[in-house]
């Protein structure tokens, strides 16, 4: 194993991608504070047409975060008090939220061992005359079996719905996100395409969802101060749409790094006994939001490598039926066993375009330490 350089490793670096576009990014926010034109500027419209044109998709409609994404998406579907909605215990837990919010109620299902995505075999024992629609989580940087779910609806009055909020630019058999039904997104700073703050978006080839989400978000109203349904205040701002159109023109390179990046780790710890690496479903291009992997003993794996200057992380320590807040939905330690032998071995090591392979080098060496490799 090549000797790595003794600097600390973050997690992420966002660093590294600002300075890729400051030039750009400094020149839009100077075009946008000289027309102040902060909310629903040419910016937002113009985002919205390129990352639907790069995702495949008739419509983006921008929004204030991702979870209002999946509520505003869910709502202009018709989803709403009385319904039910399926969706993987391991999820963040802003999936669930977006659900509950939307005035249904989230039904949880366990994922597959091999690749923690919804298991759709027991979807389709959990679906009921309530049943409106199944969320496939793109967990992690790649898509979910969409079209066996696509299988387990079929013929039934049930919604297919994608959180793609992991999974900018990544495709399954060749089809992005949005291919299946509507989809969620967040451009949450971390992720593949991050603004500056909050954003998200809703993508849909349906005219009519489409029409429904950008009332939605703005209060309602299709023209101004005009109100046709009850709505929220979830505007994507002009300032973020100009750091996402400067992302996003970089995004595709920014995944190919990923992808690189994640080889590179499944080389040099290819050997490592005690350590599970990551793996992507036969179909799946995996644009690598996340590398996770399962170890033994996680604590105390994660605390050394904290302790020589590796950045660690968890995504998710607890599935969401065993969080306080959703407690009401009845269900207890046990009922999603795959999803509950998950959390507590999961680790997600540093991923993000830019990572050097001396910097990989030295986590694989602090690792391999850590586990008693």
């Amino acid at each position: 194993m090549s000797t790595p350089t003794a600097a600390p490793v973050p997690f992420v670096d966002l660093a590294w991608q600002h300075a890729q576009i400051t030039d750009e990014v400094d020149a839009g926010f100077r075009r946008v504070l000289d027309a102040t034109a902060f909310i629903d500027g040419p910016d937002v419209g113009a985002f919205e047409t390129e990352f639907a044109s790069f995702s495949g998709r008739r419509h983006c409609i921008g929004v204030a975060n991702g979870t209002d994404a999946i509520e505003l998406g869910l709502r202009a579907l018709g989803i709403g008090r009385g319904d039910e909605v399926i969706l993987p215990a391991n999820t963040f837990i802003a999936t669930a939220e977006a659900v509950d919010r939307s005035g249904a109620t989230p039904v949880l299902v366990d994922c597959d061992a091999d690749h923690l995505l919804i298991d759709p075999d027991l979807v389709g024992e959990r679906i009921t005359d309530r049943t409106r629609a199944v969320i496939g989580v793109h967990l992690y940087g790649q898509i979910a079996p969409m079209e066996r779910l696509a299988d387990v609806v079929a013929g039934r009055d049930v919604a297919l719905f994608e959180d793609a909020a992991q999974a900018q630019g990544a495709t399954r058999n060749d089809l992005g996100i949005g291919s299946w039904g509507t989809a969620a997104t967040s451009f949450y700073p971390g992720k593949n395409l991050g603004a500056y703050g909050d954003g998200g978006a809703v993508l849909t080839d349906d005219d009519a969802v489409a029409d429904s989400v950008r009332a939605i978000r703005n209060h309602g109203s299709s023209r101004r101060y005009y109100h046709d349904v009850k709505g929220v205040n979830s505007r994507l701002d002009t300032l973020q749409a100009v750091v996402l159109r400067a992302k996003l023109a970089r995004l595709e390179a920014w995944n190919t790094l990923r992808r690189e990046a994640a080889a590179r780790y499944g080389s040099l710890l290819a050997e490592l006994d005690g350590v599970r690496l990551p793996r992507t479903l036969d179909g799946n291009l995996h644009v690598w939001h996340l590398y996770v992997t399962e170890v033994d003993d996680r604590e105390r794996v994660m605390e050394h490598l904290k302790e020589h200057g590796v950045g660690v992380a968890i995504h998710y320590p607890v599935p969401v039926h065993l969080h306080p807040a959703f407690a009401d939905l009845g269900y207890s330690d046990g009922d999603f066993p795959v999803a509950e032998a998950a959390a507590p071995r999961i680790m997600s090591l540093p991923m993000f375009p830019g990572i050097s392979a001396d910097q990989q080098a030295r986590v694989a060496d602090v690792l391999t330490v850590a586990v008693g490799g």
